[in-house]
Protein backbone atom coordinates (compact mmCIF):
# COMPACT_ATOMS: atom_id res chain seq x y z
CA UNK A 1 0.00 0.00 0.00
CA UNK A 2 1.06 3.27 -0.93
CA UNK A 3 0.15 6.83 -0.65
CA UNK A 4 1.28 10.04 -2.52
CA UNK A 5 0.07 13.55 -1.32
CA UNK A 6 0.39 17.08 -3.07
CA UNK A 7 1.33 20.73 -1.83
CA UNK A 8 0.97 23.80 -3.88
CA UNK A 9 4.06 25.29 -2.94
CA UNK A 10 7.09 24.40 -0.09
CA UNK A 11 10.43 25.14 0.79
CA UNK A 12 11.56 21.69 0.22
CA UNK A 13 9.38 18.25 0.21
CA UNK A 14 12.37 16.63 2.34
CA UNK A 15 12.12 18.76 4.93
CA UNK A 16 7.80 18.49 4.94
CA UNK A 17 7.74 14.66 4.55
CA UNK A 18 7.81 13.84 8.15
CA UNK A 19 4.81 15.59 8.98
CA UNK A 20 2.50 13.70 6.52
CA UNK A 21 4.33 10.11 8.04
CA UNK A 22 2.05 11.42 11.06
CA UNK A 23 -1.06 10.77 9.31
CA UNK A 24 -0.53 7.83 6.71
CA UNK A 25 -0.64 4.28 7.42
CA UNK A 26 0.85 3.35 3.75
CA UNK A 27 4.54 1.60 3.70
CA UNK A 28 5.35 3.91 0.92
CA UNK A 29 4.76 7.81 1.56
CA UNK A 30 5.05 10.37 -1.32
CA UNK A 31 5.42 13.87 -1.25
CA UNK A 32 5.16 16.43 -4.47
CA UNK A 33 4.95 19.46 -5.11
CA UNK A 34 5.35 21.83 -8.27
CA UNK A 35 6.86 24.54 -6.87
CA UNK A 36 9.64 24.09 -4.54
CA UNK A 37 11.32 27.07 -3.25
CA UNK A 38 14.49 25.96 -1.38
CA UNK A 39 15.43 22.44 -3.35
CA UNK A 40 18.35 21.00 -1.64
CA UNK A 41 20.89 18.39 -3.06
CA UNK A 42 24.08 16.40 -2.28
CA UNK A 43 26.27 17.43 0.59
CA UNK A 44 24.43 21.00 1.14
CA UNK A 45 24.03 21.96 -2.69
CA UNK A 46 21.15 24.11 -3.83
CA UNK A 47 18.58 22.60 -6.57
CA UNK A 48 16.53 25.26 -7.79
CA UNK A 49 13.42 24.66 -9.68
CA UNK A 50 10.79 26.99 -11.80
CA UNK A 51 7.33 27.07 -10.78
CA UNK A 52 5.06 25.12 -12.11
CA UNK A 53 7.95 23.67 -14.80
CA UNK A 54 9.35 20.40 -13.02
CA UNK A 55 8.39 18.28 -10.14
CA UNK A 56 10.04 17.68 -6.46
CA UNK A 57 9.26 14.44 -5.08
CA UNK A 58 9.75 12.95 -2.37
CA UNK A 59 9.43 9.50 -0.90
CA UNK A 60 9.75 7.87 2.75
CA UNK A 61 10.07 4.35 2.79
CA UNK A 62 11.07 2.06 6.22
CA UNK A 63 14.59 0.80 6.44
CA UNK A 64 13.13 -2.60 7.89
CA UNK A 65 11.99 -3.37 4.37
CA UNK A 66 15.65 -3.40 2.87
CA UNK A 67 18.46 -5.65 3.23
CA UNK A 68 21.25 -3.46 0.98
CA UNK A 69 23.54 -1.28 2.69
CA UNK A 70 23.26 2.74 2.53
CA UNK A 71 25.62 2.74 -0.68
CA UNK A 72 23.70 0.09 -2.44
CA UNK A 73 20.31 1.49 -1.71
CA UNK A 74 21.24 4.85 -3.05
CA UNK A 75 22.73 3.53 -6.50
CA UNK A 76 19.42 1.20 -7.06
CA UNK A 77 17.40 4.10 -6.42
CA UNK A 78 19.32 5.67 -8.89
CA UNK A 79 18.87 2.68 -11.38
CA UNK A 80 15.02 2.78 -10.62
CA UNK A 81 14.50 6.47 -11.59
CA UNK A 82 16.87 5.41 -14.68
CA UNK A 83 14.79 2.53 -15.91
CA UNK A 84 11.92 4.84 -15.22
CA UNK A 85 12.93 7.81 -17.53
CA UNK A 86 14.20 4.96 -19.81
CA UNK A 87 10.74 3.77 -20.27
CA UNK A 88 8.97 6.78 -20.25
CA UNK A 89 11.12 8.19 -23.20
CA UNK A 90 12.39 5.42 -25.05
CA UNK A 91 16.27 6.56 -24.94
CA UNK A 92 19.25 5.83 -23.33
CA UNK A 93 19.25 7.31 -19.99
CA UNK A 94 22.58 7.35 -17.95
CA UNK A 95 23.69 7.75 -14.04
CA UNK A 96 26.45 10.10 -13.53
CA UNK A 97 28.10 8.83 -10.70
CA UNK A 98 27.17 9.07 -7.64
CA UNK A 99 23.61 9.53 -8.84
CA UNK A 100 22.66 12.41 -11.34
CA UNK A 101 20.34 11.81 -14.18
CA UNK A 102 21.56 12.40 -17.71
CA UNK A 103 20.06 12.54 -20.77
CA UNK A 104 21.52 13.49 -24.30
CA UNK A 105 24.37 14.67 -21.99
CA UNK A 106 22.69 16.96 -20.03
CA UNK A 107 21.31 16.84 -16.08
CA UNK A 108 17.48 15.92 -16.46
CA UNK A 109 17.06 14.73 -12.50
CA UNK A 110 19.01 15.41 -8.80
CA UNK A 111 18.40 13.12 -6.70
CA UNK A 112 19.00 13.31 -2.30
CA UNK A 113 18.64 10.65 -0.35
CA UNK A 114 18.73 11.16 3.84
CA UNK A 115 17.78 8.47 6.69
CA UNK A 116 15.96 10.17 9.63
CA UNK A 117 14.13 8.89 12.71
CA UNK A 118 10.41 9.54 12.75
CA UNK A 119 7.77 8.47 15.44
CA UNK A 120 10.45 5.43 16.61
CA UNK A 121 10.64 4.75 12.78
CA UNK A 122 13.92 4.72 10.74
CA UNK A 123 12.92 5.98 7.20
CA UNK A 124 14.74 6.08 3.76
CA UNK A 125 13.84 10.00 2.94
CA UNK A 126 14.31 9.83 -1.15
CA UNK A 127 14.01 13.07 -2.92
CA UNK A 128 14.61 13.87 -6.31
CA UNK A 129 13.67 16.84 -8.44
CA UNK A 130 12.80 16.66 -12.29
CA UNK A 131 12.73 18.93 -14.91
CA UNK A 132 10.27 18.24 -16.78
CA UNK A 133 9.21 21.49 -19.31
CA UNK A 134 12.12 23.86 -18.18
CA UNK A 135 13.53 25.66 -20.65
CA UNK A 136 15.84 27.90 -19.74
CA UNK A 137 18.71 27.22 -16.68
CA UNK A 138 20.28 30.27 -16.75
CA UNK A 139 23.80 29.77 -18.74
CA UNK A 140 23.97 26.55 -16.71
CA UNK A 141 25.01 24.65 -19.67
CA UNK A 142 25.09 21.01 -18.51
CA UNK A 143 21.45 21.04 -17.32
CA UNK A 144 18.35 20.34 -19.38
CA UNK A 145 14.97 19.01 -18.98
CA UNK A 146 12.47 16.09 -20.79
CA UNK A 147 11.13 19.31 -22.73
CA UNK A 148 14.73 20.04 -24.11
CA UNK A 149 15.82 16.68 -24.61
CA UNK A 150 12.88 15.08 -25.97
CA UNK A 151 10.91 17.80 -27.66
CA UNK A 152 7.68 16.49 -25.52
CA UNK A 153 5.43 17.88 -23.32
CA UNK A 154 4.79 15.96 -20.01
CA UNK A 155 1.87 16.40 -18.20
CA UNK A 156 2.78 17.00 -14.57
CA UNK A 157 0.41 15.07 -12.56
CA UNK A 158 0.04 12.13 -14.93
CA UNK A 159 4.08 12.41 -14.67
CA UNK A 160 4.02 12.13 -10.94
CA UNK A 161 1.12 9.59 -10.35
CA UNK A 162 3.26 7.07 -12.74
CA UNK A 163 6.45 7.71 -10.82
CA UNK A 164 5.08 6.70 -7.28
CA UNK A 165 3.70 3.75 -8.79
CA UNK A 166 6.80 2.51 -10.40
CA UNK A 167 8.89 3.32 -8.04
CA UNK A 168 7.00 1.63 -4.95
CA UNK A 169 6.39 -1.32 -6.90
CA UNK A 170 9.84 -1.35 -7.69
CA UNK A 171 10.77 -1.05 -4.17
CA UNK A 172 8.73 -4.30 -3.36
CA UNK A 173 11.27 -6.32 -4.29
CA UNK A 174 14.66 -4.99 -4.51
CA UNK A 175 17.32 -7.53 -6.08
CA UNK A 176 20.26 -8.61 -4.68
CA UNK A 177 23.35 -6.56 -4.20
CA UNK A 178 25.28 -7.80 -7.39
CA UNK A 179 22.24 -7.30 -9.37
CA UNK A 180 22.36 -3.91 -8.14
CA UNK A 181 25.50 -3.54 -9.05
CA UNK A 182 25.69 -4.86 -12.24
CA UNK A 183 22.53 -2.53 -13.11
CA UNK A 184 24.19 0.69 -11.66
CA UNK A 185 27.76 0.07 -14.04
CA UNK A 186 25.73 -1.09 -17.20
CA UNK A 187 24.51 2.70 -17.44
CA UNK A 188 26.87 4.27 -15.64
CA UNK A 189 27.79 7.66 -17.88
CA UNK A 190 31.19 8.23 -19.64
CA UNK A 191 32.02 4.84 -18.72
CA UNK A 192 34.94 3.42 -20.78
CA UNK A 193 35.34 6.81 -22.37
CA UNK A 194 38.21 9.16 -22.39
CA UNK A 195 37.32 12.24 -19.95
CA UNK A 196 38.29 15.34 -18.05
CA UNK A 197 38.39 15.22 -14.67
CA UNK A 198 39.75 17.94 -11.89
CA UNK A 199 41.19 16.59 -8.81
CA UNK A 200 42.47 19.29 -6.45
CA UNK A 201 42.18 21.91 -8.74
CA UNK A 202 44.29 19.96 -11.44
CA UNK A 203 42.49 18.67 -14.37
CA UNK A 204 43.49 15.15 -15.84
CA UNK A 205 42.48 13.19 -18.86
CA UNK A 206 40.94 9.71 -17.35
CA UNK A 207 38.60 6.82 -18.01
CA UNK A 208 35.57 5.50 -15.79
CA UNK A 209 36.36 2.43 -15.29
CA UNK A 210 33.32 1.23 -12.47
CA UNK A 211 31.44 1.98 -9.25
CA UNK A 212 32.22 -0.60 -6.22
CA UNK A 213 29.75 -1.54 -3.57
CA UNK A 214 31.63 0.70 -1.22
CA UNK A 215 30.67 3.53 -2.78
CA UNK A 216 33.78 4.51 -4.81
CA UNK A 217 34.46 5.16 -8.24
CA UNK A 218 37.55 3.86 -9.92
CA UNK A 219 38.90 5.71 -12.45
CA UNK A 220 41.90 5.10 -14.79
CA UNK A 221 43.81 8.43 -14.71
CA UNK A 222 46.84 9.49 -17.45
CA UNK A 223 49.47 10.10 -14.75
CA UNK A 224 48.35 8.44 -12.04
CA UNK A 225 47.24 5.18 -12.80
CA UNK A 226 44.11 3.18 -11.39
CA UNK A 227 42.53 4.83 -8.58
CA UNK A 228 39.31 5.35 -6.18
CA UNK A 229 37.09 8.18 -5.45
CA UNK A 230 34.17 9.39 -3.40
CA UNK A 231 32.05 11.82 -3.78
CA UNK A 232 33.97 15.46 -3.85
CA UNK A 233 36.98 14.61 -4.35
CA UNK A 234 36.61 14.33 -7.80
CA UNK A 235 34.90 16.59 -10.78
CA UNK A 236 33.68 14.82 -13.93
CA UNK A 237 34.06 17.59 -16.57
CA UNK A 238 31.32 17.23 -19.67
Amino acid sequence: MSELFYLKECSSTNDEIPGFLLYGNADFIGLHTFNQTQGRGQYGNRWTSAAGQNVAYTLAAGISNFRLPDSLFNYYTASLIRSFLANLTGLPVKIKWPNDIILKGKKIVGILIEKKKINQKTYYIIGAGFNVLQEDFDGISNAGSLLTQTGNRFELDGFTSQLHQFLTEQLRNPPSAQEVMEAFNAHLFRRNEISVFEIEKERQNGIIRHADEQGALWIELEKDGLRSFYHKEVKLLY
